[in-house]
């Protein structure tokens, strides 16, 4: 029986696999927090990896508070980009197939056409150059792996702006959101069935862009989980310039999923559809 390890287990990502794994049962899974695979101890990861010994890996474990990357990069850097080196050298030398999560902050948002897989990368943030960092180590050690650059994840689990929305909506009777960064938000549970149905699929290695289908800002991201939610507080548009923080983001950052939709037959959902399902 096959061995997938899934790194930041309790992650939104990881959660949602875990809810899909027992529906794959001909694979074991081993669901690793940060205590069974180390991300910011490289030395101990190395040993947990040799102990654990699976045959697919998920990297879906990463730092990922944007703004606090700005005063901790080394941390950053170690999880982002160091245990990405060596998971994708383990897995290189051990011919296991990896998928690791990226990002589309690997991007400066300087686009107004959605995004390939072929665009030049120029992050302007902490967070966004410890995953692209991330991303060049693990080619370089491993040109047989997947990346999936993912955005605006969010899920049952964990923090993310679909839950805090919720929780602001009900609590406050007004509140804005910045209207001027634009892109597609990402239902983890999608995203975790589409890397299941990768590892299924014939493997082709590379860099590979996945998010729901729609071309929204955060504001009117925030009006759908509103009409969801049938929430009574008024949502305002405001400009990022109104909303200052310690990163930058990009201003845009659709992605285009044309290269993943072709290469493993994935039918890629309406953002406003897989919102629903959450909802439910």
């Amino acid at each position: 029986m096959k061995k997938i390890l899934v790194t930041g287990a309790t992650g939104q990502l990881g959660s949602e696999l875990s809810i899909l794994a027992p529906d794959y049962s001909q694979y074991e899974w081993i669901f690793a927090d940060r205590t069974k695979a180390t991300l910011d101890n490289l030395e101990l990861l190395q040993s947990q990896l040799e102990v654990i010994n699976p045959d697919v890996i998920f990297n879906c474990g990463a730092y990922t508070a944007v703004d606090k990357a700005e005063t901790e990069k080394e941390l950053a850097f170690t999880i982002n980009h160091l245990a990405v080196e060596l998971i994708a050298k383990y897995a290189f030398k051990n011919s296991i197939k990896l998928i690791h999560i990226s990002t589309d902050y690997v991007f400066d948002g300087s686009s107004s056409v959605a995004l390939d897989e072929e665009v030049k990368t120029n992050p302007i943030n902490v967070y966004g150059e410890s995953k692209l960092a991330g991303e060049i180590a693990c080619l370089k050690e491993n040109p047989n792996s997947i990346i999936i650059r993912t955005s605006w994840v969010y899920s049952k689990f964990g923090n993310n702006f679909v839950k805090t929305m919720q929780r602001l909506m009900q609590e406050r009777s007004e509140i804005n959101v910045v209207n001027d960064q634009v892109g597609s938000p990402t239902y983890a549970a999608d995203l975790a069935q589409a890397m299941i149905d990768i590892i299924n699929s014939n493997w082709v290695s590379g860099i590979y862009n996945y998010s729901n289908e729609g071309e929204i800002s955060w504001y009117e991201f925030a009006l759908s989980i509103k009409e969801f939610g049938k929430y009574d507080c008024k949502v305002g548009g405001i400009p990022s310039s109104a909303y200052p923080t310690p990163a930058k983001r990009p201003s845009f950052s659709l992605l285009n999923k044309e290269k993943i939709k072709a290469t493993y037959n994935l039918d890629v959902t309406d953002y406003k559809k897989s919102l629903e399902k959450m909802f439910v």
